[in-house]
């Protein structure tokens, strides 16, 4: 359904973020896009959705297709109206706006009225604390509340494929479960097709279905869940624990980087 081919993203025509990036995206997948902070999660997305003029980034080379068609000249709401949707970092609602007002922006682009009535209240269904708190001003939710709306919003666009950028951002272990859990149904339910930027990596790993691990704005490892739990490396630097589950002394800086090298 998506696919990045050698993709090069700079920033302020100096700043090189992406270096060659390549990743797909099957249809009906929840793919996971794994990393530590820098590594270019998020501008990934960007890329993907539009977003990077907005901060003097460009995609400078390579392609990124959706369907077959490319989509990295296209403007924002083109990219929308093409059914791909980002869910941004740290939710981003519109906080003067009622919860449902906040949903019904995200049918914008759409005419079908009853289309429109029928997703508001799957929308509900999903997340009933948003039915409850219907017409509270969206500013005074919590952030787990926040993020079910900003998902919501999402989901009222119709997205054939939907992108979330770190869905667990500040928010408690449990509330972060119940809406993973949510969004592997939305994918199961809906059909929905998700592409994952998430920190957690084990938490993501557990509802995605193919993952890649990026560092320095590539990606150095990819592969089914199972064979990226399995491998030492992604143990110890992204799961918190390797075979030997040593402790990072000043004595073991030295072998630490060394193994590191693989990420570079």
């Amino acid at each position: 359904m998506l696919e990045l081919k050698n993709v090069e993203v700079i920033y302020d025509d100096v700043i090189l973020v992406l270096k060659g990036l390549s990743l797909q995206v099957a249809e009906g997948k929840i793919v996971a896009v794994l990393g530590s902070n820098g590594a270019g999660k998020s501008t990934t997305l960007k890329a993907i959705s539009g977003l990077l003029r907005s901060e003097e980034g460009e995609v400078t080379d390579g392609t990124i297709t959706f369907r077959g068609e490319p989509i990295q000249r296209l403007a924002p709401e083109q990219v929308v109206r093409r059914g791909l949707f980002q869910v941004m970092e740290g939710r981003r609602v519109f906080e003067d706006l009622s919860v449902e007002e906040n949903i019904e922006m995200g049918g914008y682009t759409r005419n079908d009225r009853a289309g429109l009535r029928r997703d508001r209240d799957l929308c509900y269904d999903y997340f009933p604390r948003l039915r409850e708190r219907r017409k509270k001003l969206a500013g005074y939710l919590s952030g787990g509340e926040q993020q079910m709306l900003a998902i919501s919003r999402a989901l009222m666009a119709r997205p054939k494929l939907m992108m979330l950028d770190e869905p667990s951002l500040g928010l408690a272990p449990l509330l972060v479960m119940e809406i993973f859990r949510i969004v592997r149904r939305i994918n199961q339910e809906e059909k929905t097709t998700i592409l994952l930027v998430e920190q957690n990596a084990n938490l993501a790993l557990s509802i995605a279905d193919y993952g890649y691990i990026m560092e320095s704005g590539r990606v150095v490892l990819d592969g089914e869940p199972e064979k990226l739990r399995a491998n030492e490396d992604v143990k110890e630097f992204y799961l918190g624990g390797g075979a030997e589950g040593e402790k990072k002394g000043y004595k073991n800086l030295k072998f630490y980087k060394r193994r590191k090298r693989w990420l570079s």
